[in-house]
Order: structure tokens, then sequence, then C-alpha cells
């Protein structure tokens, strides 16, 4: 690996969404404490949880892992994308750059500003909790609550490289988003248990890898799941395996780039 481009470009991508973190950080921070507010404070004392406990303490995992994953996909798709249309990206074609080079410095960046936004998220979830509960949320195991955010965003910041080099406007960037990615997070039991649902709909929500993700989390922070955590830590890290994959595949046949 070369290291000094490598960092040059790892540096350049955390800067870039430092310099809006208006729009970065402070936009997702927002729309976590809306979801707390509606779903979490107002409606969360008539839900039942299965299993006991409050509705509140269920939902925050979930919104941190949403905010996870959805801020590390914007970062990198939409870093590409621009470099894309502004003719920066053939640039890397002079420098001493490797595939595996850029896709560690994009999905490095975009899991620094997940992580941000994950975490922060948190924060405002324990205020949330603290007012409803009179008290902190603990945290079960923060090595496995870690284990599965990392991975998570480097998964959907390999994913956004690949849908970058797929796209050939920010409009198809955002159709894929919204019409996909979205759905997919919100299915993926954010905002409900799967011990509540049918068990035709059970088996269906058990083939979305984003549940295993998001009851990964879950499983950090509360301890407790609807999904083993063996079987979450697998299905997570085959799907950081199959991203990787993608992403290494678009990088050396994307038509900006040729190695």
């Amino acid at each position: 690996m070369n290291f000094k481009p490598f960092k040059s470009l790892l540096r350049r991508e955390v800067h870039r969404f430092l310099k809006v973190a208006v729009q970065t950080v402070v936009t997702p921070l927002i729309n976590s404490s809306l979801y707390l507010l509606i779903f979490g404070i107002s409606l969360g004392k008539s839900i039942h949880v299965e299993g006991g406990g409050s509705y509140l303490a269920f939902l925050i995992p979930g919104l941190v892992m949403m905010a996870c994953l959805n801020n590390s996909f914007q970062n990198s798709s939409s870093s590409i994308v621009g470099s894309k249309f502004g003719g920066d990206l053939e640039d890397f074609k002079a420098a001493p750059l490797t595939p595996q080079n850029l896709i560690w410095a994009y999905s490095l960046g975009a899991l620094f500003r997940g992580l941000i936004v994950g975490l922060l998220t948190f924060a405002v979830g324990q205020i949330f909790f603290c007012v409803s509960e009179g008290q902190l949320l603990p945290i079960h195991n923060v090595f496995v609550l870690f284990l599965f955010l990392v991975i998570g965003s480097f998964s959907f910041a390999q994913l956004g490289i690949c849908v970058a080099f797929w796209a050939k406007s920010f409009d198809q960037l955002s159709a894929v988003s919204g019409f996909i990615l979205l759905p997919l997070i919100y299915l993926g039991g954010v905002f409900y248990s799967i011990g509540n649902l049918h068990p035709f709909w059970q088996a269906v929500s058990r083939a979305n890898p984003l549940l295993y993700l998001i009851n990964g989390v879950r499983e950090g922070i509360l301890g407790h799941s609807d999904v083993d955590l063996g079987v979450a830590f697998a299905v997570a890290f085959m799907g950081f395996l199959v991203t990787y994959g993608f992403a290494y595949y678009s990088l050396k046949r994307g038509s900006y780039l040729r190695w």
C-alpha cells in the first residue's frame, strides 16, 4: 500500500464532509431526534416491546445503526459521483494509488462520518432516555456494538462505491438510496421486533441482511435481539466481503479508472 497518497486521499475525504458539517452531521442528527421524539417519546408508551423494556430503549440502537449506514453510503457515493462529474476522478490514473488504496481511503472516510453521526445519535438518544426514564441507557457490550457499527459502515461505504461508479447522475444515486436502501433499512427491524410479525413475514425479514446488522447493534446495547449473535456476525461479515468484491470490481472495470 502506498501510504502517503493513501493518507492524503483519506485526509481529503474527512475534510470534505467536515467542511459542510451542517449538511453531513447536523441534518441527520435532527432527523434522528425527530424519530426519537415522535416514536420514542410520543408513541412509545403505547407500544409493547417483545421481552419487556421500553420502546424508546428498543428504538435507540436501530436509529444509531440507521444513521451510521446512511451516512457511510452517502459519504463514499456522493464523493465519487462528484469527482466523476468534476473531472477529479480521472486524475487518480496518474496517482500512485491502487484500487485497494481507493477502496480503503473512501471506506475509512465514510466510516469516520458514519461513526460520528451514529455516536451523536446515541448521545441524543441518551438524553431522551434520561428525561423519559430518569436514568441513562447502559451499554451491554461495547465491543459488540463497535464491531457491528464498523462492519456495517464499511459494507455500506463499499456499496456506495459500487453504486457511484454505476450511476450516471445524482438522480440515479438518489433513486438507489431512496427506493432500495432506505426500505431495506426500515424493514430491517429499526422500528419493530420481528417477533411481533406473522411467521411468513418473519421469514421474509430474515432474508434482509440489514436485519442482522441492526440486531447486532441492539445486542451490543441492550444485550438481546431478534437473531442469534453468531448468525448476525456471520451474515454481516459475509456482506462485508461481498461489497468489497463488488467495489474492487467496479474500480477495475469502471469507465473512469482502469488498472
